[in-house]
């Protein structure tokens, strides 16, 4: 059996089960749930008679955001807003799609763009910690690993590491929620007929719930490192 130094490999295997598969599964139905609504609400027209981009760049110039581009992104529900660009990225279904959940997804992601302008805090944090989460969700395991080899510093340092990770995870909620509620306000502005707004509610609702189905996987790795790294930290 494989041995860390401080007990059998059945705790590694162990503290899977308990701290980060309950989340894994919330994470597997968030994703199962966004792909029904966004297929199920892609197949009904949104009668605004525009596409997703025209909806994105209707809602940036009346905002007078003039300075942000809308592009095509290839693959599916990779619509994302660049802040160091300035661009909106709208995948293929989303870019050329009149449906109602083009209609959500491209007013969700111009919300980001809105929170950029006016220098919404909760962004600005993510986008300042993301360089170091990214490093540290890469990394935490190899530091984890020298600890038990070399000093119990390494563990100090992935676990700090990890911590960004899991700081990013819970202030992405905030900033995903708000893009939402931004979403639905312009929408909801001489956009969108009033009888889409629960779709689009429904669309935007089911994408939240990937979020916080990744802040709970981040924590509940967060405890499992904790918990296998107990004894060689005392």
């Amino acid at each position: 059996m494989f041995y860390y130094g401080y007990g059998y490999s059945g705790e590694y295997y162990l503290s899977y089960f308990i701290f980060v598969l309950p989340a894994l599964l919330l994470a597997m139905y968030a994703q199962a749930k966004i792909n029904t609504a966004f297929n199920k609400y892609l197949r009904v027209p949104s009668n605004t008679g525009l596409t997703g981009a025209q909806i994105a760049r209707l809602i940036l110039d009346r905002n007078g955001l003039y300075d942000v581009y809308v592009e095509q992104v290839n693959g599916k529900l990779t619509d994302h807003y660049d802040p160091r660009k300035k661009i909106v990225r709208l995948s293929n279904n989303v870019y050329g799609g009149s449906s109602i959940a083009a209609m959500s997804v491209a007013a969700h992601e111009v919300g980001h763009a809105l929170q950029h302008a006016e220098g919404y805090m909760p962004l600005i944090l993510r986008n300042n910690i993301a360089p170091i989460a990214n490093f540290g969700s890469r990394m935490v395991w190899i530091f984890i690993m020298l600890g038990f080899i070399l000093n119990a510093f390494f563990i100090d340092l992935g676990i700090i590491l990890f911590l960004a990770v899991v700081l990013f995870q819970v202030i992405t909620l905030p900033v995903e929620f708000n893009a939402s509620k931004r979403a639905l306000v312009q929408l909801e502005n001489g956009i969108s007929p009033v009888e889409n707004i629960r779709p689009a509610k429904e669309v935007l609702s089911a994408a939240a719930l990937t979020y916080v189905a990744a802040t709970l996987t981040a924590i509940g790795e967060l405890a499992r490192i904790f918990f296998l790294t107990r004894n060689r930290r005392d």
